[in-house]
C-alpha cells in the first residue's frame, strides 16, 4: 500500500530511470517524517477539561483551569512530562450545558483520543456526562461540581471525584453551626447543587442536636429574595435559643446580602453559609462573625503545596488563589499521582490505582475512597474577619475538619 502511494504520487509524464528513484525517495522520506511526527503526537499524556467557560460559572471554571496548569506544572517539576510523556491539555467549552458537555466529553474520548478528562463545572452538566464515561469506558475526574448524586445513584466505575461533594460541605457546615438549642432553616438553589446540599445537611444536622425549621428553594436565575427571605423569618422569629438561616448557593443573586438588607436581626436571626470565591466573599464583609465551613482559603492551609501555590500565584496574578484554583490543582496532582502509580494510561490500571489512592494538594492529603471513589479530604470551619485592608472578608480559621472528623455517607449502590 505504501508503494502504490508513493507511485500515485508520481507525475505521469516522468519515465523510469533515475529521476522516479529519485522523486520515490523524497516521496518516501516525506512520508516517513510525517509519520514520526503524527506517532511523536500520538505519544502524548492527553487530558481532556471540560468546563463551563462561558456561562453563569466562568469564573468558576476559569480558576479551575488556572489551578490545573499550575497542578501539572508542579507535580513535574516545571517539566510538563510524565513517564517521558508531554502533558497535553484539551479544553472544551461546555457552557455550563448539559447537551453540550456530553458531546464535548465524547469528542474529547473519540476524536481527541484523551487518556483522562477532568470536569466539569455545572453539577447538571456533571451528571450528564457520567454516561459518556462508562461508554466510552475512560476516567473522568469531576472537578468541580458537587451534586452527592454524581458518587451516589448515578455514579459508574469510571467516575472519581477531587471535588468535594455536597455531603461533605453540608456535614462541615453541620458541624459548624449545629448544637443542642440551635434551630435552622434553609434556602438553596432549586436543582441538584441544592437540594443534594440540604438532603445531606438535614441528615448531618440531625446528628448535632440541631432543629431544622424550614427549607426553602429558589431558581437559580433568582434576584428578588423578599418572599423568600420573609418566609424564613416567620419560621424563625417565635423559635427560642439560637436561630439561623444557612444558605447554599452559587453563581450570581446574592442571597445572602438580600436577606441581610432585610434585617434579620431584629428578630434575633443569623445568617451563615460556606465558603465561595473571594469575589463573593466581599459580601461577608457585612457579616463579620459570621460561622460556616468552607473547601478551602488560601490563607488557612498550612503545607509546602499551598506555600508554593499561594506564592506563585501572587506572583503571577498579583492577587491570592482562589477557591476553584485549589480544585483544579488537586485534580492535576491526582493524574500525576495515579500514572504514576499505575505506569500506564490505560482505564483499567488507572482503576486499580486510583482506589484508595492517597495525594498531595494544596489542602494536604487527599484519599480516593475505594468504594465510591469520592475524593476524602479535611474542610475548614471559619468566622468571617474584617479587614478594612482586604477587599473581602477573611476568613479565620476556628478548626480543620479532618478527615476523620466526618463520616461521610457512601451513597452509591456498587
Amino acid at each position: 500500500m505504501f508503494v502504490v502511494l508513493c507511485k500515485s504520487l508520481l507525475p505521469r509524464n516522468v519515465e523510469s530511470g533515475g529521476t522516479i528513484v529519485r522523486r520515490s525517495f523524497i516521496i518516501t522520506t516525506t512520508i516517513l517524517a510525517l509519520a514520526a511526527s503524527t506517532s511523536a503526537r500520538a505519544d502524548d499524556l492527553k487530558v481532556a477539561l471540560i468546563y463551563g467557560k462561558t456561562g453563569p460559572l466562568e469564573a468558576y471554571a476559569k480558576q479551575t483551569e488556572t489551578g490545573l496548569q499550575m497542578g501539572f506544572e508542579y507535580a513535574t517539576k516545571g517539566t510538563m512530562t510524565l513517564d517521558g510523556r508531554k502533558i497535553v491539555v484539551i479544553t472544551k467549552d461546555d457552557q455550563g450545558k448539559p447537551d453540550l458537555s456530553k458531546a464535548a466529553l465524547a469528542e474529547a474520548y473519540q476524536d481527541d483520543k484523551a487518556d483522562i478528562a477532568i470536569g466539569t463545572t455545572s453539577s447538571a452538566a456533571a451528571l450528564a456526562i457520567l454516561p459518556v464515561a462508562e461508554e466510552n469506558k475512560k476516567i473522568l475526574i469531576v472537578e468541580p461540581a458537587v451534586a452527592d448524586q454524581i458518587t451516589g445513584e448515578k455514579w459508574n466505575r469510571y467516575i472519581f471525584r477531587t471535588a468535594r461533594n455536597s455531603s461533605q460541605d453540608a456535614i462541615s457546615n453541620a458541624v459548624a453551626i449545629g448544637k443542642q438549642g440551635v434551630t435552622v432553616a434553609t434556602l438553596a438553589q432549586d436543582y441538584a447543587f441544592g437540594r443534594d446540599g440540604v438532603a445531606a445537611f438535614k441528615e448531618a444536622l440531625a446528628k448535632t442536636g440541631a432543629t431544622l425549621a424550614a427549607e426553602e428553594y429558589a431558581p437559580t436565575s433568582t434576584t428578588d429574595f423578599t418572599a423568600v427571605g420573609q418566609r424564613l423569618f416567620d419560621a424563625l422569629k417565635d423559635k427560642p435559643g439560637r436561630k439561623i438561616i444557612w444558605v447554599i448557593w452559587a453563581g450570581a443573586g446574592n442571597p445572602l446580602a438580600k436577606l441581610q438588607d432585610m434585617d434579620p436581626k431584629r428578630y434575633g436571626i443569623e445568617l451563615s453559609t460556606g465558603g465561595n470565591i473571594l469575589p463573593a466573599l466581599a459580601a461577608y464583609k457585612g457579616l463579620p462573625g459570621m460561622e460556616g465551613a468552607t473547601y478551602y482559603f488560601y490563607d488557612i492551609p498550612k503545607n509546602p503545596v499551598n506555600d508554593w501555590l499561594v506564592a506563585e500565584h501572587q506572583k503571577r496574578f498579583n492577587a491570592p488563589p482562589d477557591f476553584f484554583t485549589a480544585g483544579g490543582f488537586a485534580a492535576a496532582m491526582s493524574v500525576v499521582a495515579a500514572v504514576t502509580k499505575a505506569k500506564s494510561t490505560d482505564t483499567e490500571k488507572l482503576i486499580t490505582a486510583m482506589e484508595g489512592l492517597e495525594f498531595d494538594t494544596p489542602k494536604g492529603k487527599m484519599v480516593f475512597r475505594k468504594e465510591d471513589h469520592q475524593a476524602l479530604q479535611s474542610m475548614y470551619h471559619f468566622k468571617v474577619k474584617v479587614d478594612p485592608n482586604v477587599a473581602w472578608a477573611v476568613l479565620e480559621p476556628v478548626r480543620e475538619l479532618k478527615i476523620e472528623d466526618m463520616d461521610v455517607p457512601v451513597k452509591n449502590k456498587r
